[in-house]
């Protein structure tokens, strides 16, 4: 008796400190889409122009905490077409979040930005200015370049996936 009730603590704390990480976390992206400028007016993404040139990007992962602390690593951020195909064009870049709750305010890194490495990888890690709201309703992750402020990717929301349902026993056979 007693193991089972040690067992159940175990399960009880460990269900706990998942709950209190999880709970720092305000947002997550995984996966990112490119600018594909198509010549159409509407690419600008609340309020903020696309690039104007097609622009690639492998992978993305983001991760923004309660307070603002972000951290991004992307792949293979390049230049999709033109004589420069397959470059950075020496490109730095920042990150904005929106948050639809808070009349998508931007929240953004130091606008310096970093430099992409040759391969198009980058790494930000830093706090948002101003700080998100406690909460996120639809969030909006762009990557932008330096100078312009134009957005050339942007962050695929990450959702926590439902538990599947226990699998149910197969009925028995009919007479």
């Amino acid at each position: 008796m007693k193991k089972i009730g040690m067992l159940i603590a175990v399960v009880l704390a460990v269900g706990a400190m998942a709950r209190s990480a999880l709970a720092q976390n305000l947002v997550a992206f995984s996966g990112g889409i490119g600018d594909i400028t198509t010549g159409s007016t509407d690419t600008t993404v609340l309020g903020v122009p696309a690039a104007g040139q097609i622009w690639v990007i492998r992978d993305l992962t983001a991760e923004v905490r309660v307070g603002g602390l972000i951290q991004v690593n992307g792949q293979g951020l390049l230049l999709g077409a033109g004589n420069a195909i397959g470059s950075t064009a020496n490109a730095s870049v920042f990150a904005t979040l929106f948050c639809a709750n808070d009349r998508n305010v931007q929240h953004s890194t130091n606008l310096a930005g970093v430099p992409l490495q040759v391969n198009g990888d980058f790494r930000i890690q830093d706090s948002l200015s101003p700080a998100p709201p406690n909460t996120c309703t639809s969030p909006v992750l762009l990557i932008r370049v330096t100078g312009a402020g134009s957005w050339f990717a942007a962050g695929i929301p990450f959702v926590i996936p439902s538990i599947p349902l226990p699998h149910l026993p197969s009925p028995p056979p009919s007479r």
